[in-house]
């Protein structure tokens, strides 16, 4: 059984090896599990190992066979560590001839620190280089199976939106309307995670957070993280009663075959108060805006500047995407396999947008005691623009009192 055809991988390690030559890199070894399935089609522990020539290979220390069954490369089982440097001389010794030191890329934004150094120490022969961002860049646009993977993922997001919002009541916490969320994602195939990539950074399938409670700040970095249940796990959602006239932020994402989406609704039992009604109009012009910018060859960090300009224009410059010392810099983010992936909306990220990126874009105002609104789709980068791939209708969703 394999996650997709055999082609697929090789057209994203062929992308890899033209990547690394261009680099000056000889190999590349990936070592995180995400990495490996996106060239492999499978997720077994281990690592691959990636020639700028030639064929990779993917070194398995459990479960082989598993791997054998699923990876569209070569697999090996990959035995000691200690003997890794020999078993690479060995099986790419045309590489590795008369003991050359070679640049090997590998991903040290994930790797270990204890691991990295043991590989130093195994593998003598290479000259250890980071690939991260080659490995980011790789990634961030999405091939047509990618597309349609992420395209499952929004209509379980949608059906599980519109379910818990048919049954939302006034004083059910937000873990209950969180549960009926998930439990139908669950059903639909939603792996009951979204994977991210940044260090101690973690998310189930988002949170549902309502007034005070998804403004409490956190260490999730994100625009808004929620109360969480306690001091152990300190976002998303909380037992907190939901209340009347006070927003609730649905910030969900459903995670199928691996693919993200990420999307962010508002609703309230009543009617917000016109201050947060103003600020959740503001965040669908900004939306509106980022929409009309969303194309190729456009420089990402330019839609943050833009959103900067509009939050200040509304007055709202010191609630924009957190409030204070909590505010991220950011307005959007790649996402597929992680929900973290590059090009980020936000300084620094200069090179053009590319058409089959796939980016959300989270415009939120947070307000300490009141609660959070906003609103966020994930799109396509076209040939042309943007199209959504969020299914959600686009609406302040107003709970009647009953």
């Amino acid at each position: 059984m394999t996650a997709w055809p055999e082609t697929e991988s090789w057209r994203r390690i062929q992308f890899l090896q033209r990547s690394m030559s261009d680099e000056g890199m000889a190999g590349c070894l990936v070592t995180q599990n995400v990495g490996i399935y996106y060239f492999t089609g499978s997720m077994q522990s281990g690592y691959l190992f990636v020639p700028a020539q030639g064929e990779p290979t993917y070194y398995v220390r459990r479960s082989i066979a598993r791997a054998q069954q699923e990876s569209a490369v070569r697999t090996a089982e990959l035995g000691s560590l200690r003997q890794f440097g020999s078993r690479l001389a060995a099986d790419y010794a045309a590489l590795f001839e008369e003991g050359n030191r070679l640049a090997i890329g590998a991903d040290l934004d994930v790797l270990p620190a204890q691991l990295y150094l043991k590989l130093i120490d195994a593998v003598p022969m290479a000259a250890w280089t980071d690939a991260s961002s080659l490995l980011r860049r790789i990634r961030s646009v999405k091939s047509p199976l990618e597309i349609a993977a992420i395209g499952k993922a929004a209509r379980a997001a949608s059906d599980a939106l519109e379910e818990g919002l048919r049954r939302l009541r006034e004083g059910m916490t937000e873990l209950e309307l969180m549960a009926i969320i998930e439990g139908v994602m669950r059903n639909a195939g939603h792996a009951g995670l979204m994977r991210m990539r940044g260090y101690n950074q973690e998310l189930a399938t988002g949170m549902v957070a309502a007034g005070d409670a998804a403004a409490e700040p956190t260490c999730f970095d994100g625009p808004a993280g929620g109360r969480g249940l306690t001091p152990a796990v300190p976002q998303s959602s909380s037992l907190r009663p939901i209340g009347r006239n006070e927003p609730i932020l649905i910030d969900i994402g459903c995670c199928i075959d691996g693919y993200t989406i990420d999307q962010t609704r508002t609703a309230v039992i009543g009617s917000l108060p016109p201050a947060l009604r103003a600020a959740y109009d503001a965040s669908v012009s900004i939306l509106r805006r980022a929409e009309a910018e969303l194309r190729p060859g456009v420089a990402p960090e330019i839609l943050y500047e833009i959103s900067l300009t509009m939050a200040a224009e509304a007055g709202l410059a010191d609630h924009f995407m957190g409030y204070g010392r909590d505010q991220v810099k950011f307005l959007g983010h790649g996402i597929g396999l992680e929900i973290d992936e590059w090009p980020v909306l936000a300084r620094g990220f200069r090179e053009p947008l590319e058409a089959g990126m796939v980016i959300a874009v989270e415009p939120k105002f947070t307000f300490p005691g009141l609660g959070v609104v906003g609103i966020e789709n994930t799109y396509l980068i076209t040939e042309n623009g943007c199209r959504p791939l969020t299914l959600s209708p686009e609406k302040l969703y107003e709970i009647p009192v009953s």
